[in-house]
């Protein structure tokens, strides 16, 4: 599988495919950063464009936020760009009980873009434990 080498190209991928599964190249793209810690800042570092889609372009804001606190890395300037924010609250889940929840438990990069989300939104198998 061809993975996403930066948030700029993952973003780059999910432009050509608005409609499609955005959630195969952010996977992709999250295998490849954790296999790679050595290149981990140079793959949050370029600008990604921006879509027009806000939730897409709020959640590479947070995925690069988030990716630069968890991992101990210097924040990229461009996370703070208000269109990588929303302006109404945006649940990856309909059933209204775990809304609570996940307003509880979002990282803050996602909160604060009003993306409520599980404690760790960004997990994978490759991730590293510790």
């Amino acid at each position: 599988m061809n993975r996403p080498a930066t948030l700029a190209e993952l973003a780059r991928r999910i432009g050509v495919d608005p409609d499609g599964d955005g959630h195969i190249p952010v996977a992709g793209f999250l295998d490849n950063f954790y296999m790679n810690p050595a290149a981990r800042q140079g793959m949050i570092d370029p600008e990604p464009p921006l879509l027009g889609i806000g939730t897409w372009d709020a959640m590479l804001g947070a995925m690069g936020e988030h990716l630069a606190r968890r991992w101990d890395l210097r924040l990229p300037p461009w996370i703070d760009q208000p269109e990588r924010f929303l302006k109404e609250p945006c649940f990856p889940t309909p059933l209204e009980g775990l809304k609570p929840m996940l307003i509880a438990q979002s990282p803050l990069a996602f909160r604060r873009r009003l993306i409520f989300v599980e404690r760790e939104p960004l997990s994978r198998a490759r991730m590293p434990r510790g």
